[in-house]
Parts: structure tokens; C-alpha cells; sequence
């Protein structure tokens, strides 16, 4: 697990993530074209829009990790169909 602290929308805040999490935000947000820090302050936003809808689940490294499985989903999706 690795912590970093970084600022987010104004407030600093620490995330904990394992190494291979950090590993694939960074290269999202390379492939993005954005800072870490922008990237990461996206999902906080997106996560703060779905709070008021769903049920809140996990903090924001929680959230992170989701958005990672999400992209990583997507690709994959797109890798397969272009198999097919």
C-alpha cells in the first residue's frame, strides 16, 4: 500500500493505494493527457454527483479503484470487438 498526499479541488487530502493501482491511474492519466492530480479530482467530482443517488460506498480510493476497473473494462470491451 502507498500513501500520497495530493490536492484536490483546493484541500489536501491522502490516498492509499497498492503500487499497481498507482501504476495504471498514471498511465490513464497520461493516455488522458491530464496531471494526477486533475484525473483524480474528476473521479472525487464524479463521486461526489453520484453520492446524492446512490448509496455511498468506500472513500475516495474506493472510488479510484472502481474508475480504474471501469477504464480498463472499456478497453478491454473495445480490444475484444475488434477481434470479433
Amino acid at each position: 500500500m502507498i500513501k500520497r498526499s495530493m490536492t484536490i479541488n483546493g484541500h489536501r487530502t491522502s490516498i492509499s493505494l497498492e503500487s499497481d493501482f498507482w501504476d495504471a491511474l498514471r498511465r490513464i492519466s497520461i493516455q488522458k493527457n491530464c496531471s494526477l492530480a486533475r484525473l483524480v479530482a474528476d473521479i472525487d467530482i464524479q463521486r461526489s454527483n453520484k453520492l446524492g443517488t446512490e448509496p455511498a460506498v468506500g472513500g475516495l480510493s474506493s472510488a479510484i479503484r472502481l474508475y480504474i476497473l471501469a477504464e480498463l473494462t472499456a478497453i478491454a470491451g473495445q480490444s475484444s470487438s475488434e477481434i470479433h
